[in-house]
């Protein structure tokens, strides 16, 4: 595996408006690692919300394994019974946050879509700003697709989810110059709509994990990940129905 700096070199560059924040607005000046102060105020919402932060911050730092109820609560800087009384226990706490994650995910796939002067310039932003945003938050991006640490059950999850999804679907109809219905695909859309998931997920998991540094390090001068993700893609999508 290649070593962080040298994966940070393939990085895609962020669109201009991407949207990917924090789960909760920070303090001016406060560092992200900061723990918040013992004697900190919070009313009820500010907690609620100050915890999803704290726990952001935790699995970006430490991952999905440091990621517990005793480590949240002290980078909060609060009771250990907290977020247990919020969250109910880590599922509850580890699936608010992967909600979070995809509508910040959406959002961001949206802003650079809608920039798109055409269906297939918009299909590749999408990509792009896909692509981004795990780079951005690698560790939320991970955990929004480890099914078995989640309760999908959970409504904010399954609306988030059920939006990124409705949008990937949607972008990969219009570079069709198709509709595709929400409640059934044909053969032909549901394979285009994975083949397109599959294609962006699987690059975006290779280069997180550095192991597209060798391909990388044999482009042609002046070409980088960025590069080879739009060429990769331009062979996928706008593939006109029935192909």
């Amino acid at each position: 595996m290649a070593r962080k700096s040298e994966v940070a070199r393939t990085r895609i560059r962020r669109p201009a408006n991407n949207v990917a924040t924090s789960p909760a607005a920070r303090k001016p000046g406060a560092p992200r690692g900061s723990r918040a102060s013992e004697a900190t105020p919070y009313h009820h919402g500010a907690l609620h919300d100050a915890l999803l932060e704290a726990a952001e911050r935790v699995l970006e730092r430490d991952g999905l394994s440091g990621l517990t109820l005793r480590a949240v609560a002290r980078e909060a800087g609060v009771s250990h019974a907290a977020p247990t009384h919020h969250f109910g226990d880590l599922t509850g706490l580890v699936s608010e946050l992967a909600a979070i994650g995809f509508r910040q995910f959406n959002d961001a796939m949206a802003v650079a879509g809608a920039a798109g002067t055409s269906p297939i310039a918009k299909a590749l932003a999408r990509a792009k700003a896909y692509v981004a945003y795990a780079q951005a938050h690698p560790g939320t991006y991970g955990l929004m697709f480890r099914t078995e640490r989640l309760d999908m059950t959970r409504p904010s999850l399954h609306e988030a989810a059920s939006a990124a999804f409705a949008g990937l679907a949607g972008a990969v109809g219009a570079s069709r110059h198709e509709h595709i219905s929400e409640q059934a695909f044909s053969l032909e859309q549901a394979a285009a709509i994975a083949r397109a998931w599959s294609l962006v997920h699987g690059f975006t998991m290779l280069l997180l994990d550095g192991r597209l540094t060798e391909i990388l390090h044999r482009l042609p001068k002046g070409a980088d990940a960025e590069t080879l993700l739009d060429a990769m893609l331009r062979v996928t999508v706008g593939r006109p129905p029935g192909t």
